[in-house]
């Protein structure tokens, strides 16, 4: 036994003793390790040393984009026409609407209409039973002839007893009797004929036709069933479809450009969309408007008529309607997406020859579609920026990209607002929420 032996502890040398391999195992981790972190000390002297660490590496990359100017989207200010519209929810009224009931009493024997189908004046929708009225009018025929008979025979008599008062064979009273008994007999067919045609009327009223041009809607009774002219709904709805009205509503404030050029007989045409607005439905006239304002709402009822060749406009359906009040010839227009609202009102970003933008306030008019009028502010020629407002600053360089004036981009949701010249973010105008311009 060695010093070694003497001073390990009995269990550890135990150990040793039991399991030799115990110490090459830990000898080679030991010496992997060590490589590692030899391997790992040359790496990082090389790329210290290496292209990263110069003005061309990835952090000279950064900093050279960092400096880059922004890339945004721009138009320019042109002379335009502007169409401006008053907007107001309305409802499709039609000119006409009848509930067709029979005029007598009867049992319904045939329906000669198909539910939802276009008829005509006249068409026929109709029969009830003609069997008890043409008994009516049979037995109204027979009373009138048997008194047209009574009443010859009186007018007989009559001319014969002129002529025997004449020869002074019979008194003035007999005369007079028989005249009037002539007179009562006349009286008496003309209420057969009364009767006659009253028959023969009511035997027409078992053939229902259609009081006016429109579509039929679902029909109320069956073939078989007993209907009565007092029935509360009927046989079926008629509405007149061609043409049809729209009422909708504006505010008080528009009738000073409406009524004048409406009742010296000028039209207003009115446009009807769906209750997306994406949809145009037809195209009318305005035509009449209520004699009175609601003052609960400051709002007046206006109604405009459509020709309705597509049958597109259908009973009682909410629409959009726009009326065209004015046209501004020679607006100064840009897409609405150039305009921004700060603090101190709306302003767009002008991009100056020299490619930096300047803030300018501006005066934004009427919107038509996808262009704005600009009241103050703009010229023609002007560069406003339409896309990437979200990026600049008062005289920031940025690099332009030509964009259609008339189908500007649509504002990206992902971004922030637009900011102003301090950098603030604001609302774009005519939103609810923080909106960006896009970019």
């Amino acid at each position: 036994m060695n010093d070694f032996d003497a001073a390990a502890p009995v269990a550890l040398r135990g150990t040793a003793q039991r399991n030799p391999r115990h110490w090459i195992t830990v000898a080679a981790v030991l010496i992997v390790l060590a490589g590692a972190a030899l391997w790992y000390l040359l790496h990082s002297k090389d790329s210290g040393s290496g292209p990263s660490a110069g003005p061309t590496g990835p952090a000279g990359t950064r900093s050279a984009g960092a400096n880059r100017a922004p890339s945004v989207g721009v138009a320019t200010a042109r002379l335009g026409d502007i169409q401006v519209f008053q907007n107001g929810l309305g409802t499709v009224v039609p000119r006409n609407v009848v509930t067709v009931h029979t005029r007598v009493d009867g049992e319904l024997l045939r329906v000669l209409f198909k539910e939802g189908q276009l008829v005509k004046v006249g068409d026929l929708l109709a029969e009830l039973d003609p069997r008890p009225f043409q008994v009516v009018l049979t037995q109204a025929e027979g009373t009138m002839a048997r008194d047209a008979a009574l009443l010859k025979n009186a007018q007989i008599d009559l001319a014969r007893y002129k002529t025997l008062f004449a020869q002074d064979s019979v008194s003035q009273q007999q005369l007079d009797t028989q005249a009037a008994l002539v007179r009562q007999y006349e009286g008496t067919v003309e209420a057969d004929r009364g009767q006659v045609d009253s028959a023969k009327l009511s035997l027409i009223y078992t053939r229902v036709t259609s009081p006016l041009t429109g579509r039929v809607g679902l029909r109320q009774v069956d073939p078989g069933n007993i209907v009565h002219a007092a029935d509360t709904n009927g046989l079926v709805v008629i509405t007149q479809v061609q043409p049809t009205t729209v009422v909708f509503a504006v505010p008080e404030t528009r009738l000073t450009q409406i009524v004048p050029r409406l009742y010296a007989g000028g039209s207003l045409t009115v446009e009807a969309w769906d209750r997306d607005n994406k949809t145009k439905l037809a195209t009318g006239v305005l035509f009449a408007t209520d004699n009175q304002i609601d003052t609960t709402t400051g709002t007046v009822k206006l109604r405009a008529e459509f020709n309705n060749e597509n049958y597109l406009l259908f009973p009682n359906e909410f629409v959009n309607a726009r009326a065209l009040i004015e046209v501004r010839h020679g607006a100064t227009v840009i897409p609405p997406a150039a305009v921004q609202v700060g603090s101190s009102g709306s302003f767009v970003y002008v991009v100056q020859p020299d490619r930096t933008v300047v803030v300018r306030p501006v005066t934004p008019g009427p919107v038509d579609g996808n262009l704005m009028a600009i009241d103050n502010g703009l010229s023609p020629g002007d560069v406003v920026v339409i896309d990437g407002t979200d990026r600049l600053r008062d005289g920031i360089k940025v690099q332009t990209v030509a964009r259609d004036a008339g189908a500007a981009p649509a504002p990206s949701p992902s971004k922030g607002p637009a900011p102003d010249a301090a950098g603030h973010r604001h609302r774009r105008p005519g939103t609810g929420a923080d909106q960006p311009s896009g970019g």
